[in-house]
């Protein structure tokens, strides 16, 4: 990368996460005795037709994450008609948490929280959307919460398969059978990270035996990748094409209603 790209790069994510910023507001929410978790909610223009929970990758930790995929499309899902959530890591996790922690009970309960804030603001659908190991984190909500306590769909992008399975893997840490949500996977053909194998996402599908209706979209290329294959500005992040990712799902979404 050229010092002039990456100080052109710099100037505009510091220009869309101050922009971001002034439309975020920052929740905070008592999800289990003695812990809180904190989530940014970006607003639609008008009345939401959906709602939408964020699960960004790495260690959860949105102050480390915000250009990750679906955290930096935030503004663009709110665009569409959608209340945003993007969930924060919980106070007993201040450095991050890891695929155990996805996958357990506690996660599910601190999203249950948010399922609850979001469905008093708005009696509207809520969607769980995950990408890279955030994938792990909606998939475990969608196993374990049921009915108005859980999400009405699951979005599954750059999905956590790796090269090598299991352990780990998602189906090793999530009961996905028992998910019976529209499912739908998003995943890019020329993905180059070796967590999220493009060739390991049908037999992920396979999986989700319940999973009503369940598809596969899959896109192609993007921007000359920017960063590190499995990081934000590659083709795991859908660099270059995020608007057009954005719009499939968007569109998925609006055609389940």
């Amino acid at each position: 990368m050229t010092h002039a790209l990456a100080g052109a790069m710099f100037l505009a994510a510091m220009f869309l996460g101050l922009s971001a910023r002034a439309e975020d507001q920052r929740i905070e929410l008592q999800t289990r005795p003695g812990v809180t978790d904190a989530f940014l909610v970006t607003a639609p223009p008008g009345q939401p037709f959906a709602s939408m929970i964020l699960f960004t990758g790495g260690p959860g930790i949105l102050a480390k994450r915000m250009q990750n995929f679906l955290i930096r499309s935030r503004g663009t899902f709110a665009a569409a008609g959608f209340l945003v959530a993007s969930i924060d890591a919980p106070s007993d996790h201040p450095t991050g948490y890891d695929a155990v922690f996805r996958s357990s009970a506690e996660q599910a309960r601190d999203v249950a929280g948010v399922i609850a804030w979001l469905r008093q603001k708005a009696a509207v659908p809520v969607w769980l959307v995950g990408t890279s190991t955030g994938t792990i984190s909606a998939a475990n909500a969608a196993a374990r919460l049921k009915g108005s306590a859980g999400g009405d769909g699951l979005v599954m992008t750059s999905s956590f398969v790796p090269a090598t399975s299991p352990p780990p893997s998602i189906p090793s840490l999530v009961d996905v059978g028992s998910i019976t949500l529209p499912t739908l996977f998003v995943h890019n053909r020329n993905e180059a990270c070796e967590t999220s194998q493009f060739q390991n996402v049908m037999p992920l599908m396979e999986r989700f035996t319940h999973a009503a209706p369940k598809e596969l979209i899959v896109v192609a290329g993007g921007s000359p990748p920017q960063s590190g294959p499995c990081d934000p500005y590659a083709r795991h992040g859908y660099f270059g094409i995020e608007d057009e990712v954005v719009g499939e799902i968007v569109r998925w979404i609006k055609s389940r209603k």
